[in-house]
This record gives C-alpha cells, structure tokens and sequence, in this order.
C-alpha cells in the first residue's frame, strides 16, 4: 500500500497539530501514538505521570460545552487526522479513535494502555469543545507546557462524562530502553541562546507550523517534528528540545519506555534520520497494524542512526512501566 503523501507530524505548540493523507488506508492507535503528546522546552511528563486510578477525579476542570459526533468519511481516499490545535481556547481534534484521546488525556503512549472493546480502535470521532472564557484567560499566562497539561485534565473529564470510561491504573516491569551516550561522547551540540527579534524563536499562541523549501516544518523552538518519505525513511527533527522529547519520539517509535541516562541537562538541536523496519513495530506509523515495511538493503536503522549520527545509544534493560487498563467505556452520550 503505497503512500501517497509524506507523513509529518509536529508537536510542541499548545495542543499537537497532525495532518496525515494515506490513500486506502486506516491509521492505527500505534501509528498516531507519535502525535499524541507534543514535546515542549519544560521537558517531557514521565509516562504515567498525569495518571490517575480511574476518571473520577474530584472537582477536575470542564469544557463549557463540548460536541462529540461520529465522523463522516469524505471518501476521498485520504485520511486526515488533526489532534487539537493552537487556539488554547478550544479543543478540536478531528478523525480520532477513543484510544488516541485517552492517550493525550493520561499523557500515555499506545503500548501502555489497554483493554476496552475493540470500538475504541476502530471508531473514529469529531470534537469540538470550548474551553470557559475565564478559564481561557488564565490558561494564556501559563507556559505551553501547563497549558496542554490543564487542556489533558479537561480531556479526561470529558472522556469521564460522555464515554463513561473507567480505567486501573497499574505499574508493571516490563522491557526498556536506556538512552546513553556512546563511548567517547555525545555529538549532540547545545542549542544557541533564543533570539527574541526571531519569529520562530518565540512562538505565539494561535501561531501556525510554516513548511520549508524542502517540505520539512519551519520549527519553533522547544518543538519537534517526525515525517516519512517513501513509506520508510523517517526523519527526526527538533529545535532546542531536551532529551527528554528525544526519549519520549524514540519510546513512540519503538514500542517501549526509553529511560535518560545520558546525563545530558541542556536543550539540543537534533537531527536523526534512519530507515523505519519491523524492530520500529511497537508505535510510530505502521499501515493497518501489521509491521512497517522492511528496510531496503543500506538502509540505516535507527539504532545505528543514534550511534552514528548523535552519539548515543540504546541499552536494553527491564524497568517500571506506568500503564492503563481501560476496564469500561460506552459509545459517547448525544450532544
């Protein structure tokens, strides 16, 4: 099944914006993890760290109003999937399967949560919620960071109220990565001070991704993009993220928590490319939920990508896992 368009996803402004076309296809809970959660300066929230035991937390902040409806195929041919959006005050994700929004909502990746009926994978929904005006104004005076932290609280109440979802939440040892430099050093170069006269330097709220001459995102800094060419050659770009972004991309990609242990503390400008194969088959793009395309012969996985290209690598190890077990969830309620 042939690509018909490059696969970017960009995250790190309030809420990540994604904007897929896959002819004939369908994209999978795993091959949207990467979009889930955008990467911020502040630094990653370790998985699981928003989690809560069930939804019914006390007192959580709610949308003011807030429309879910099943969505319409256009038949087009191609898929778009938009998670959210810059405006801080509304959240409009659009084409998303119930597990995609417990996975922003919990700040989760796709291999920690499970159970449910099999409706949550295939279903696709439209939202459309606006956040309370005095709400909206104390959400623009926090950073980024807070701000979508705030927005995945008010997404889980949502989920509480119209999908009826209950979930455990359960620690688990489980198989891991730990991210280390290589012998002799990271090739990672420390991030140049931000310049405040630059656009992309300091990004506004509301303010829209631009594209590059050669198709990749114009970033601002403290955000990150992934995007694939050719159904296999992926491209890892971030401005001024920390290592913590990097881990988090990385865990997404490939299915399994990815620990720090570089002892890296700045932010870094990075650059990873490397071929997408069947040992990437935990998260990231795959079509249909079967393995990703065999890399081609030369191509680079994304192991040796690290080693060669950053000076790092990927030791494996078991550790705790935070995951979500959804023990319930109904169609949502009519708007």
């Amino acid at each position: 099944m042939a690509l018909q368009k490059k696969v970017i996803a960009v995250a790190g402004l309030a809420i990540a914006v994604c904007a897929v076309a896959i002819a004939g296809a369908r994209l999978t809970a795993a091959q949207q993890a990467g979009v889930v959660m955008s990467s911020n300066a502040g630094g990653q929230a370790q998985a699981g760290q928003s989690a809560q035991a069930s939804t019914g937390d006390a007192a959580l902040p709610k949308f003011e109003v807030a429309s879910i409806k099943k969505h319409v195929d256009d038949n087009s041919g191609n898929m778009v999937i938009r998670l959210g959006g810059p405006d801080v005050g509304r959240y409009t994700p659009t084409n998303v399967s119930l597990k995609l929004l417990i996975e922003f909502a919990y700040n989760m990746k796709d291999f920690q949560v499970s159970g449910g009926p099999g409706w949550i994978n295939s279903d696709r929904f439209d939202v459309n919620a606006k956040v309370e005006d005095a709400t909206v104004e104390e959400l623009k005076k926090l950073p980024r960071e807070q701000q979508q932290d705030q927005m995945r609280v008010m997404v889980r109440a949502l989920l509480a109220e119209r999908f009826k979802l209950k979930l455990s939440h359960q620690t688990k040892e489980m198989p891991v990565y730990a991210l280390v430099q290589v012998k002799g050093g990271t090739k990672l170069k420390e991030s140049p001070p931000p310049d405040p006269q630059s656009a992309t330097d300091t990004p506004q709220m509301g303010s829209r991704v631009t594209m590059g001459k050669d198709g990749r995102p114009i970033l601002p800094r403290g955000t990150w993009s992934l995007s694939m060419r050719n159904g296999s050659e992926m491209t890892m770009t971030g401005n001024a993220i920390p290592i913590s972004s990097l881990t988090d991309l990385l865990g997404r990609q490939l299915g399994r928590e990815v620990v720090d242990q570089t002892g890296l503390k700045g932010v870094y400008d990075v650059t990873l490319q490397y071929t997408q194969d069947a040992t990437t088959g935990g998260g990231g793009m795959m079509l249909n939920g079967t393995a990703p395309q065999s890399a081609e012969a030369g191509g680079t996985s994304v192991f040796t990508a690290l080693q060669e290209q950053l000076g790092l690598k990927l030791d494996s190890t078991k550790g705790p896992v935070e995951t979500l077990v959804i023990e319930s969830a109904e169609q949502p309620s009519e708007n």
